[in-house]
């Protein structure tokens, strides 16, 4: 099915004709504080079985519902003392957590891919705020992107991936963090299921106690795991000091490239600017992008899982 895609903009009036398309099923892309969003209403089982077909992902990979408040989402999902701690300190902002499905959330089934526990979060950006309190409800989304491609962090972005196949998408400029959220499995003792836009550091000093790290054995619980992902058309290779022939590079710090995430080695900026760089270069339509070593610390453990993600063999 080819759609119009319409572009709205980030005001009342735009905010107004996205709930309304979510009301009657449809798709809407919108900015996050970390990537671009593909939602839909997350209690409509045709709504949520769109965005898999829009997206072409595979049904047994688990959605982040979005919710406009921690109080949204204790409805949600069973509550605990660690979910406490972590939501007052980090809610709204770019952290998922996971924990067991409420009864009776009217949630549709497809969001949690038949599994027992919820990946929610409470985003910051005032655009999504002001979208989810428009509609007034939960919201499903994933990056808006084609299933296994970078993700999106401009509106440009959504419409090369996704134009015909949605909606509409509300243009809020360029996202700040620039990847996707951590995620937090909540369900039996704190684990990280996905590195993001918030530093583990900061998750372990808030609960006074080191995070279980999921490991890449372990079965599919959360969104973001597969083990491709995140990729552009060219192959991507890693640790790079300099390009090969048939390259263009991805510098950081002193190592320099057709763009640099970072010239002064700052890991906020980097992650702000990783996946827009990757789509610059893989427009350039070399055969390859070679990637500078990115330091394993803070904000970079995320950066080196997406650019990892990236590299690994298509599944």
């Amino acid at each position: 099915m080819h759609l119009q895609t319409h572009s709205l903009s980030p005001d009342p009036a735009g905010f107004a004709r996205a709930a309304a398309i979510w009301r009657a099923g449809g798709l809407v892309a919108f900015p996050t504080e970390t990537v671009y969003g593909l939602g839909a209403d997350a209690r409509n089982d045709l709504a949520v079985a769109r965005i898999f077909e829009a997206k072409g992902r595979p049904r047994f990979n688990p959605l982040i519902v979005h919710v406009a408040s921690a109080e949204a989402a204790r409805a949600c999902v069973e509550w605990s003392h660690d979910a406490e701690i972590l939501a007052s300190a980090f809610w709204p902002g770019p952290l998922t957590l996971v924990l067991p499905l409420r009864a009776g959330a009217g949630l549709s089934p497809l969001v949690t891919a038949e599994l027992p526990t919820l990946a929610i979060r409470v985003p910051a950006h005032p655009v999504a705020q002001g979208l989810l309190a428009a509609f007034g409800g939960p919201v499903a989304a994933p990056s808006a992107n084609p299933s296994g491609r970078i993700s999106p962090t401009t509106a440009a972005h959504v419409l090369a991936g996704l134009e015909g196949r949605i909606d509409a998408v509300v243009d809020g400029g360029a996202c700040p963090v620039g990847v996707e959220s951590t995620i937090v499995g909540l369900a039996d003792q704190p684990v990280l299921l996905r590195p993001g836009g918030l530093p583990a550091e900061a998750l372990e000093a808030a609960l006074r106690a080191p995070l279980a790290r999921h490991g890449a054995e372990d079965p599919l619980s959360a969104p973001g795991q597969m083990q491709s992902h995140y990729a552009p058309g060219a192959r991507v290779r890693l640790n790079a000091t300099g390009r090969r022939e048939g390259e263009v590079m991805l510098g950081f710090g002193a190592v320099g490239g057709d763009l640099n995430l970072s010239a002064a080695g700052d890991l906020t900026e980097a992650a702000a600017n990783l996946f827009g760089y990757l789509h610059a270069l893989d427009a350039k339509g070399a055969a390859g992008i070679a990637v500078a070593p990115i330091p394993e610390v803070g904000l970079g453990r995320a950066i080196n899982d997406r650019l990892r993600r990236a590299a690994a063999e298509k599944e």
